[in-house]
């Protein structure tokens, strides 16, 4: 599909061929019909992306305090990286479409072939296809055009602002800023009742608000202004919106001056904050932010999740914003006909964001699609198989997010037995930014490279929720698989991928399969081990991981991708695993901190037991400092000692001597990839064995039953804790871990 994107690093824009997004559970696939270009914040990012990289740095402090962060954490050559792999990418354009749905869950409650309306950056891009939230996504009434349809999210911005005043019948209220947001709002006004002054830099464009519905146009910079303003408004304006765009705090300035005692100003555009104290108090006024389109926004579990805020606690969410402005569009109480005359196809996209910085307000960019082409069935490529060369593995890369850009790709890529064959991604624009970064052959959508002949090894590096379906898909097209942690989040994954691995080995098809449990490959761990070599007592292990904090909202976080002890956790459960050699039999002891509302279950103490009686005792945090260092183990067994901090220094402690080792940091990535690689050509077993595999991870799910229970797991036997140690028997007739309180 076609889509219009922005080079990160040198800021051009181009239109691009890139696979289409696969539908995603809560989600709708919208062909796109129009998007709409608006000057505020399109503007700002196009601006951004063409600064140079120290421009970037002054406009984005924040960014660079997190640079500063993972630089201090992970190295300054580590840190470099990460900014290389996020300049060579390309970013999306545009929030706000209109469309057909090609693709919907039951659960969304749309058909192929509805008229929608789109909203959200990452989501309602100017691309041919979108995956969208189905928050994001409302019907359109048979009586709007699509091409109306498409400033949805503008009129919802607008409706959020003019809820935030609280405007009502009669009232007098001053619109700062004449641009697209701003002559929907001065349209809204008038429908509400209110009369309405518009304020602008521009001459024209005041000239404009007056065509469109404003009683009054007055320009910012001119003499009269407030005293015309105060001819119009009496004893002055009962609201200010301010939906301008400039890094000036003149119009806070401005609206502090025109509205009465304690009037209501509301701050929808990006402008600056700086308003002196003086005109604000004495007149008491009321300042207001206003959230883009409304209740909702930049709330994962509403926009990603599809839970909606109930109409009684919540009653004007974004998705009820912009139904209510389609429902004004479809009543002809806003006419937006005059705001789409200038028109663009998707093939013309940069012509159009010339003309935006030329002084042009507003764009439609037209995909020239009908509703019939719109619910035709996607068409995969046709893969032309080529014979497998002698000696080297192609791979196809699932996922293009930072950790597979900043560690995975680029060690493939320097590999000499190595061909990078394909990249996916779910969204498509990640895959071509990753495909151009990393000379990938080709970009395709992740459907297209599990079928794709000429991968022989699939790298699954995406969403943790993801892993175990892409590894069954995979491992029944017969690839090798590489994953990422974790390899299931919950016991049904687990179970099936189970189910299918053993099918497989059963057929002969000796199915590979790795998990990235990269510490266990740390050069320092090799060293660890090499000291105990030897010992026939019990392993005392102390493991303590000062994680950090996560807030709830991110999808780390999520129940449904297995939250952080099944995504994190595992990592240092493979650890203890891998140093003492022996199966986990109980998980014991599970300690959880009050989460006070901040926290999500992850400041917790957890005790391993292993068949062989070694004990791991797990701290994990996320309340403390990370300059504090992250990981901090400490073994001992049979009159040794051992300490492992942050995989950059150990010490070894015998017979009254103590030996240190230091270097730079290297958590095992580059071994664990190395013996990947070279197992995968030589057709022999993967470095860990599913068993193993399976050990970690169901560990991992008995420690989260155990949260979730307050330390209990419920059994058949009445909800009641095990009384002995004793060991669950698995479908393959092998011990499994069990909790034990």
């Amino acid at each position: 599909m076609r889509a219009l994107l922005q080079d990160v690093r040198t800021g051009h824009i181009a239109t691009y061929d890139v696979p289409p997004p696969e539908i995603l559970p809560r989600h709708v696939l919208v062909r796109t019909a129009f998007s709409a270009i608006s000057a505020g914040t399109e503007k700002a990012t196009v601006e951004l992306g063409r600064k140079s990289l120290t421009g970037k740095a002054l406009a984005r402090p924040d960014l660079v305090r997190q640079v500063a962060e993972y630089a201090r954490s992970h190295g300054i050559r580590a840190a470099w990286d990460n900014i290389q792999a996020r300049l060579s990418s390309l970013s999306t354009l545009g929030y706000s479409s209109s469309g057909y749905v090609v693709e919907a869950g039951p659960e969304t409650g749309y058909l192929p072939g509805d008229r929608v309306a789109c909203a959200g950056a990452g989501y309602a891009n100017h691309c041919e296809v979108n995956c969208v939230p189905q928050n994001l996504v409302v019907r359109v009434p048979d009586s709007v055009a699509l091409d109306a349809a498409a400033l949805t999210t503008l009129g919802a911005i607008a409706m959020q602002g003019i809820r935030q005043a609280e405007v009502s019948l009669g009232e007098i209220v001053a619109v700062i800023g004449a641009g697209l947001v701003g002559v929907l709002t001065i349209q809204i006004l008038r429908a509400a009742g209110c009369r309405v002054v518009a304020v602008d830099l521009l001459p024209d464009r005041a000239a404009r608000a007056v065509s469109l519905g404003a009683h009054l146009g007055l320009t910012f910079n001119e003499p009269e202004l407030e005293s015309r303003a105060a001819a119009f408004s009496g004893p002055g304006f009962d609201a200010v919106l301010i939906t301008a765009a400039t890094l000036s705090a003149e119009p806070l300035e401005l609206a502090a001056k025109l509205l009465r005692d304690r009037g209501r100003v509301v701050v929808v555009g990006d402008v600056g904050m700086g308003v002196s104290r003086r005109n604000m108090y004495r007149k008491e006024i009321t300042l207001r932010m206003s959230r883009s389109y409304g209740p909702g926004r930049y709330d994962p579990l509403y926009e990603e999740q599809g839970q909606d805020y109930p109409i009684g606690y919540v009653r004007w969410t974004e998705r009820r914003n912009m139904a209510a402005f389609l429902d004004l569009l479809s009543t002809g109480a806003v006419r937006v006909d005059e705001l789409l005359s200038h028109r663009y196809g998707v093939e013309d996209g940069d012509r159009a964001y010339a003309d935006l910085e030329s002084g042009s307000y507003t764009g439609i960019i037209d995909y020239h699609v009908s509703a019939g082409e719109a619910v035709t069935a996607q068409t995969f490529p046709n893969h032309v198989v080529r014979p497998r060369p002698v000696d080297k593995l192609r791979i196809g890369c699932m996922g293009a997010g930072g950790f597979a850009r900043g560690v995975i790709l680029p060690f493939l890529r320097r590999h000499p037995e190595v061909i990078l064959e394909s990249v996916a991604s779910k969204s498509g624009v990640a895959a071509e930014s990753t495909r151009q970064a990393f000379r990938f052959p080709a970009a395709e959508a992740p459907s297209d490279l599990l079928l794709n002949p000429n991968v022989d090894a699939a790298f699954i590096v995406t969403h943790h929720d993801s892993h175990a379906g892409y590894v069954i898909r995979a491992l029944k097209q017969g690839k090798a698989v590489f994953v990422e942690k974790p390899l299931a989040v919950n016991r049904a994954q687990m179970d099936e991928l189970a189910t299918v691995h053993a099918e497989l080995a059963a057929n002969g098809r000796n199915p590979f399969l790795m998990v990235g449990f990269n510490r266990r490959f740390a050069p320092l761990t090799a060293k660890l081990s090499d000291f105990f070599r030897g010992c026939t007592e019990p392993m005392l292990i102390h493991i303590r991981c000062n994680a950090g904090f996560i807030p709830r909202s991110s999808w780390i976080q999520n129940e449904a991708g297995g939250g952080r002890i099944v995504g994190e956790v595992c990592h240092f459960v493979d650890w203890a695993r891998a140093v003492t050699g022996s199966p986990i039999h109980t998980v014991t002891g599970v300690t959880v901190l009050p989460d006070s509302g901040r926290y999500n279950a992850d400041n917790l103490v957890v005790t391993l037991v292993f068949e062989d009686s070694s004990i791991a005792n797990l701290v994990y945090t996320a309340n403390g400092d990370s300059r504090g260092g992250k990981e901090y183990i400490e073994v001992s067994c049979e009159g040794r000692f051992a300490r492992l901090d942050d995989f950059k220094t150990l010490r070894l402690t015998r017979a009254g001597k103590t030996k240190t080792l230091r270097g730079r940091q290297d958590k095992g990535h580059r071994r664990e990839l190395e013996l990947t690689i070279e197992a995968m050509l030589r057709g022999n077993p993967p470095p860990i064995a599913f068993e193993e595999l399976r050990d970690v991870t169901e560990t991992t799910f008995l420690i989260e039953e155990a949260v979730r229970s307050g330390g209990r797991v419920p059994t058949s036997a009445g909800n009641q804790p095990s009384e002995a140690p004793q060991a669950r028997e698995s479908a393959e007739g092998q011990l499994r871990p069990r909790f034990h309180g």
